[in-house]
């Protein structure tokens, strides 16, 4: 009981929590996680919990996974980590020829950073920088195209190609001009359509976007198939794929940032594969290692790596990188996760569960105060609305998702909103029985604290 509340009065003492009102935070008690195993977490005091948000949708496999714990021992009796600055480690090679293999054609080199928002630094970069190296009149590419409701991270770079109004706009001094582009958010379409009519003028306006700013536009940088962080937003069959050719018509770079989508989240290893999409820049990070260590890939084209190839004296250097870029340890578990994606065939398994989630979500469209419901392979929102007939909110203060996930924490399941979009995405190695436990909670859980 000591070790308990000395925990509990330090962390109020010392810890500042990330998307956190901490004044709200030093009233209520801390849950702190002990342990976890499989696709439960433990807390201090014993208690179970089903990890419905795969710890920020990063776990895969599960907790303590066996074959990802012994890759990790098994690289620490050799070396935990040794810079790539001037010299290279045998995970990160093995690794970047892995990563190389399954993802999209055309994409042959690897750039390793630490996390989902340093890799959209990267991929930032090197699309500018690929238009600079190439000279002439290509120095005039400098701009990007962003997408209202759009999340890439919390670094600068990364804000300032996101679209999420309350997370965004009190930095908007620090950041650099981009292009907004419109959302394919239908439920709430800005034209004020149905899905379809949205779908058209959405593409219709990023087409005049594309032609009029072509000579400017550096890249357009997307969330293939799903705005996670904007409220699981879920794209239009074929909008994808639009957007790709826009990108190939007017010459510009498509950044694709699956740090949320990929890994087998949308039921494919990559998002871009659902519709035959080859970005000229892939950005991966949380579900790399399973959800072990910190670690991201930025993939590009040979055509984009070459463009940097040149002789020390011209300065085409790509003068980027980090302390831990490539970390062995990180390396070795991504490893050992994308052996277990073969050996497991955690894609084929994943198709029942998706079924199960179609048909357990089809009762929520039936409660009075859910607006919406958007699924996308394993990942799923649950829109919550005061008033159902003409799309009302609820006011922001009332914290209604917040609300929700806060009652779902006595029956045994950690969930966290976005907004008053309560999010299904739990590891892809939950079973079926414990899937279906969650989806149930999560429907009584809102019938309590909406009625």
């Amino acid at each position: 009981m000591y070790r308990k509340n000395r925990l509990l009065q330090q962390d109020k003492k010392h810890l500042w929590h990330p998307f956190t009102q901490m004044h709200e935070w030093e009233q209520d008690e801390p849950l702190v996680i002990e342990s976890g195993k499989g696709c439960f977490l433990k807390d201090l005091k014993g208690r179970k919990y089903i990890d419905g948000v795969s710890s920020l949708w990063v776990n895969v496999h599960g907790h303590r996974k066996r074959e990802l714990d012994r890759a990790i021992i098994r690289q620490l009796g050799k070396v935990a980590h040794t810079t790539l600055l001037g010299l290279s480690s045998i995970p990160s090679i093995e690794l970047a020829g892995e990563l190389v293999r399954i993802a999209p054609p055309g994409l042959t080199r690897v750039f390793y950073s630490d996390d989902g928002s340093t890799a959209v630094e990267v991929a930032l970069k090197l699309a500018f920088q690929f238009w600079h190296n190439r000279g002439g009149t290509y120095r005039r590419k400098r701009k990007f195209i962003r997408f209202k409701n759009a999340y890439h991270g919390d670094t600068l770079g990364a804000v300032s190609v996101g679209g999420i109004d309350l997370f965004h706009d009190l930095y908007h001094p620090l950041l650099f001009d981009t292009i907004e582009g419109p959302s394919f958010y239908c439920y709430r379409c800005e034209f004020g359509k149905e899905a379809a009519s949205c779908d058209r003028d959405c593409l219709a306006g990023l087409q005049s976007v594309t032609r009029s700013y072509r000579d400017e536009i550096a890249a357009m940088i997307i969330e293939p198939l799903v705005q996670g962080a904007g409220g699981m937003i879920v794209a239009p069959s074929g909008h994808l794929a639009a957007m790709e050719r826009l990108c190939r018509e007017n010459n510009i770079l498509l950044i694709a940032d699956e740090v949320a989508v990929g890994f087998g989240r949308t039921g494919k290893m990559f998002a871009c594969e659902n519709e035959r999409v080859s970005p000229d820049i892939l950005v991966l990070s949380k579900g790399i290692t399973g959800g072990y260590l910190p670690l991201a890939a930025t993939l590009t084209t040979e055509k984009v790596y070459r463009a940097f190839c040149a002789p020390y004296r011209m300065k085409k250097t790509f003068f980027h990188g980090h302390s831990y870029t490539g970390n062995a340890l990180a390396c070795a578990v991504s490893l050992a996760n994308l052996t277990l994606f073969r050996k497991e065939r955690i894609l084929e398994k994943l198709l029942p569960k998706i079924k199960i989630v179609t048909r357990l979500l089809k009762i929520f469209r039936d409660l009075p105060h859910v607006g919406d419901v958007r699924q996308c392979g394993f990942m799923a929102g649950i829109e919550l609305v005061r008033r159902k007939k003409n799309k009302v909110p609820y006011p922001y203060s009332w914290r209604m998702g917040h609300r929700i996930c806060m009652r779902a924490r006595r029956y045994g399941l950690i969930l966290r909103p976005l907004g008053d979009v309560i999010v299904i995405m739990p590891p892809l190695s939950i079973p079926e029985r414990h899937l279906r436990r969650m989806i149930g909670l999560i429907y009584r859980c809102i019938r309590e604290e909406t009625e």
